[in-house]
């Protein structure tokens, strides 16, 4: 020990002993750390606070000798609250004046210069010695010779390639050497560590265990060929596509590299507890196009042991009234997904039109890929529709409109997070088309597209980018629906108008909205966090339109409240529109990622 550190601690101990003879008790009422920065050195200082005893003594009554003993302690304790960031030679100083029985300790800091790595030697010896993740690891692996040596990235770095080894299927892998010698005298640090990775297993047998569907049903989710490399990876895809099924309350999925059998093939058991079979849903709604209203549905998870999904919504309001009932059945064999029969029917009963449609449609769904989900179908629909003529449909006709179509649905979705995504990209394209005398009245083709750019601003703010067009081929716009024209206007649209405000409208007084061939939106949105935290504000600016022949860009402007929920982000908008929109204001409620 050095003499000046010995000194100090005779003379504190010294000041204590005289001054116990006039107080035998004393309390501490404040500790104060100095010499630290609360900006840069904050995770310091919070370490010296959690690792001084002082501080759970603090405002409570202690002996003399009780005293003495928490402040002998108070250099070493934050010597070594010092050291897990590198600094291994401070300056410590502790001062306890007394006033009265009270006594404010202060603990000046002076860190010094940080050990920092002189020489790093972190190795594989081994299979995995040839492994290229792994060495990618290795070749990242810090701190690098010449920075300061901290704890905390030491033991992320080590714990990242002990991690990659298990996760490749290493599970023999084991520490052949792990040391660190610090030089103080030297502000050194020397690291030798290395694995023995040991051989690579393999993938082997998958048991499901379950006592309700047929067996083999979930086979095809196992994509890989037994004997092929192991991979963890390869089990998380495999639990995300059982999880999605939505039949199970619980999944486990257990490797048994203890049980290897034949090249070293790892067998697996998957054990699968059913969750519960049906699922009710109710609720209330209201909007100010079609009024109050009641939600319910029917779920069946597994209608049968070939995990068949039943599926009826039911959305009853004043003005629109919806049903929709789809049958699933599983599709595995290629790509992840389901083949859907569903039947659909809608009413709306509103001041500008009377519209109704029913529909048949037959789909086949399937994950491409993590980010590529694609969409099949063919379409069948019949729909019939009138406008008003000064608030009322006496003297108007009713149209009808039958189309036979096929409908290709892509999904992209490739984000940092998908409850809050700050960085990424996502979007969605349709193509559809039917043909007069095949079924349909009259011959067109429908393209569509809508894409979303996060870019992240700082630590917690982001900026939202979202363009969307739509066009229509046909010779007969007439005969095409109001459901499959294009319409501009609302939260997800052109905020700062209605819902279907933006585009061709019947002639004044109601004009009321007829739908259009094309649509082209944009939108820029700025989200500030508080400090980080759940709340925020947003400001933005959406421009597009509805159009036949020639554009007419409406614009909107306003500002929102961000909350993140926990059960997604929860968006507040109030927005007004800049081309004389027949409402002054809009305010919109959404919850949920919009991707």
């Amino acid at each position: 020990m050095q003499p000046y550190r010995i000194a100090r601690r005779v003379l504190l101990a010294c000041s204590l002993l005289a001054a116990s003879s006039a107080h035998a008790r004393g309390t501490i009422e404040k500790v104060q750390i100095n010499g630290l920065d609360k900006g840069d050195d904050a995770e310091i200082i919070e370490n010296i606070e959690v690792s001084l005893s002082l501080y759970e003594t603090i405002g409570k009554v202690q002996g003399e000798s009780r005293l003495e003993y928490l402040l002998s302690q108070a250099e070493r304790q934050t010597r070594q609250a010092l050291e897990p960031f590198g600094f291994y030679n401070p300056v410590i100083t502790v001062e306890a004046p007394r006033q009265g029985d009270t006594l404010q300790v202060v603990i000046h800091v002076d860190k010094g210069e940080p050990v920092r790595v002189r020489q790093s030697e972190v190795v594989i010896t081994g299979p995995a010695a040839r492994d290229r993740y792994l060495q990618r690891d290795l070749q990242d692996f810090n701190p690098r010779e010449g920075e300061p040596f901290d704890h905390t990235t030491y033991e992320a770095s080590k714990v990242t390639i002990t991690r990659r080894l298990a996760e490749r299927g290493y599970f023999d892998s084991d520490f052949t050497q792990r040391r660190v010698e610090v030089t103080r005298a030297e502000n050194a640090a020397d690291i030798f560590l290395s694995w023995d990775s040991g051989r690579r297993y393999n993938m082997g047998r998958i048991d499901f265990e379950q006592d309700y569907f047929r067996a083999g049903l979930f086979e095809p989710l196992v994509y890989w060929e037994e004997g092929s490399y192991w991979h963890e990876g390869k089990l998380d895809r495999l639990r995300e596509s059982l999880t999605k099924l939505d039949y199970f309350s619980t999944i486990d999925i257990q490797p048994h590299p203890e049980d290897a059998y034949g090249d070293g093939e790892v067998p697996v058991d998957v054990t699968l507890t059913l969750a519960k079979r049906t699922i009710y849903t109710a609720g209330l709604s209201y909007g100010s196009e079609s009024g109050a209203g009641v939600r319910g549905g029917v779920e069946r998870r597994y209608v049968n042991r070939r995990g068949h999904k039943l599926n009826t919504q039911l959305d009853y309001a004043q003005k629109r009234k919806s049903a929709v009932t789809s049958y699933r059945i599983p599709a595995f064999r290629w790509l992840d997904g389901w083949y859907t029969f569903a039947i659909s029917a809608y009413d709306e009963q509103t001041r500008y039109i009377d519209m109704r449609n029913f529909k048949l449609i037959g789909s086949r769904s399937g994950e491409i890929n993590e980010h590529w989900t694609a969409v099949a179908s063919v379409n069948l629909l019949r729909e019939r529709w009138r406008y008003s003529s000064g608030d009322q449909f006496n003297d108007a006709l009713y149209q009808y409109s039958t189309l036979f179509y096929p409908q290709l649905t892509g999904d992209y979705v490739n984000v940092d997070d998908r409850t809050f995504p700050r960085s990424g990209f996502s979007g969605n394209a349709t193509l559809r088309g039917g043909l007069e005398g095949a079924g349909s009245d009259t011959s067109f083709i429908q393209a569509d597209a809508t894409l979303r750019w996060f870019l992240p601003l700082g630590e917690a703010d982001r900026l939202i980018l979202r363009g969307q067009a739509g066009t229509t081929w046909t010779g007969d716009l007439v005969a095409m629906p109001p459901s499959l024209r294009y319409f501009a206007g609302g939260d997800r649209s052109i905020r700062g108008y209605a819902w279907r405000e933006v585009g061709p409208r019947t002639p004044p007084p109601d004009k009321y909205a007829l739908g259009a061939k094309h649509l082209v939106v944009g939108s820029a949105e700025y989200e500030h966090y508080f400090s980080g935290g759940p709340w925020g504000v947003a400001a933005f600016v959406d421009t597009g339109s509805a159009f036949d022949n020639t554009i007419d860009l409406h614009t909107g402007v306003g500002f929102g409240v961000r909350w993140k929920s926990p059960v997604g982000p929860v968006r507040i908008d109030i927005a007004r529109g800049l081309n004389s929109p027949d409402s002054a204001f809009q305010l919109y409620l959404n919850i949920g990622a919009d991707l």
